[in-house]
């Protein structure tokens, strides 16, 4: 019977002008071995793999899509290779494949399937934020991307608030880039004056910021956060 092949979960950068320097030589030796690939965005992954400066030729590596919008049997057929012995890697947007990524249903496809998963070392913003904020980190939630519809948005936010207060757990969530400070304006509004906010954004970059304070002093000085990657925290220092 002939082996099965590996699943790598390959991190990419969360900016690519700087994220190059924290990566560690492991994800470059498997991508230069590695000719198959399950990505989510196909631009972003090519301008990734040419970034390492690998010497390869990128019309010589497979790709196929996979996203939210990936039907179930397709996340299947997908593993077809692997279990013929080829090995396969993931990568998604930015960051670390299967956390708040769609990697995550092939790789419990493959566990199915038996197909062996690695996991490689890279950066993951939610993890970066959660170590840069002061908060509880042995407690804490991450709750992706909070209801774009803003009586829902609002009511999860004051949900979160109490969760973080009450139960000293550390409540992580995020938006699309484009409505950072919408959703700004609303944790603003409707958090209490003396609840701790913590704001990540651009991080590994050059413009990387992570503060914490107290929503009434977010109040009076509010960044700008319109296209820009970010995460945001509530809990206790």
């Amino acid at each position: 019977m002939k082996a099965k092949g590996i699943l790598y979960l390959i991190p990419n950068v969360l900016v690519l002008e700087t994220g190059l320097d924290m990566m560690a030589p492991v994800v470059k030796n498997v991508i230069a071995a590695t000719s198959y690939y399950l990505v989510e965005d196909f631009r972003t992954v090519r301008r990734f793999i040419s970034s390492l400066k690998l010497g390869l030729n990128l019309e010589e590596i497979h790709m196929e899509k996979l996203d939210k919008k990936t039907p179930d049997p397709q996340v299947r057929k997908l593993l077809d290779p692997v279990l013929n012995g080829q090995d396969a890697g993931i990568i998604s947007e930015a960051g670390c494949p299967g956390i708040a990524d769609p990697g995550a249903r092939a790789v419990a496809w493959a566990h199915q399937l038996g197909i062996r998963v690695v996991p490689l070392p890279g950066p993951s913003s939610m993890f970066l934020a959660l170590m840069g904020s002061g908060f509880n980190g042995q407690a804490f939630t991450f709750s992706g991307y909070l209801p774009i519809e803003r009586k829902e948005r609002i009511k999860a936010i004051k949900e979160l608030e109490t969760r973080a207060l009450k139960e000293n757990t550390t409540q992580l969530f995020m938006e699309t880039p484009f409505r950072n400070n919408r959703l700004l304006e609303d944790l603003l509004e409707q958090l209490d004056a003396k609840t701790l906010l913590c704001i990540a954004s651009e991080l590994t970059g050059e413009g990387e910021m992570i503060r914490t304070r107290k929503v009434a002093d977010w109040r009076k000085e509010k960044p700008d956060l319109h296209k820009i990657p970010a995460v945001f925290l509530i809990g206790l220092s």
